[in-house]
């Protein structure tokens, strides 16, 4: 049976991106990193995809006049490639309502939170002034409002008392990079199907918990 082929987009260093394309190196992953994107030239991230093999590809947003038409040209890289699946990586560009719709239940994205708590950026420094107990990661679907897409998987990790915005954000990425390749694994396997906000996974039962929560 034939991969899915998966295109990242990314803006900077890409360790979420890293993770997902050593994922692929398994024989038995049922996915393939067909195409980086960056709209950054100098991103770190499209170094290390080269150096795994990985096409890559820079379309620099300052070279179109709106968001829509920036997005369109990244769209069409994409399916240059054959790409089923798109996985956002630290991509730092609000796309236009036209891409995530376009690409409607094929577009992810990983957040550094236990959405739909601390949406946006600095989400570590808000956790910590929110007094926020437990944060995380979430994997979700991508829809025109930002960070709102259906949830599809979240870890749990807990913020301590001495945390400081990075340590936590080390600590989240750790198992944003374990969720991120399992999550793209169920889509490839075409295990997810999405109902309105619910996500539903073939095999796992219905009700159970898809909170992944372990030690700190």
């Amino acid at each position: 049976m034939a991969k899915l082929k998966v295109g990242i987009l990314i803006s900077g260093r890409g360790s979420n991106m890293a993770a997902l394309i050593e994922a692929a190196r398994s024989p038995d992953y049922p996915a393939e990193i067909a195409i980086v994107v960056s709209n950054v030239a100098s991103a770190a991230g499209l170094k290390t995809a080269q150096g795994a093999g990985v096409a890559t590809a820079v379309v620099p947003h300052k070279e179109y006049p709106d968001r829509e038409s920036f997005d369109r040209v990244v769209s069409a890289e994409l399916e240059k490639h054959g790409v089923g699946l798109v996985a956002l990586a630290g991509f730092m560009r609000i796309q236009s309502a036209w891409f995530p719709t376009h690409w409607k239940d094929r577009i992810i994205n990983i957040h550094p939170s236990l959405l739909p708590a601390f949406p946006g950026l600095r989400v570590q420094q808000q956790a910590i002034d929110a007094g926020a107990r437990i944060s995380g990661c979430t994997v979700h679907f991508v829809t025109p409002e930002l960070d709102s897409g259906p949830t599809i998987a979240q870890a749990a990790v807990p913020v301590l008392a001495d945390d400081t915005a990075d340590t936590l954000a080390a600590r989240i990425l750790r198992q944003e990079h374990r969720l991120y390749p399992l999550v793209v694994r169920w889509f490839a396997e075409g295990r997810l199907s999405v109902s309105g906000t619910q996500v539903a996974v073939a095999g796992v039962p219905r009700g159970a918990t898809l909170l992944f929560s372990p030690a700190p």
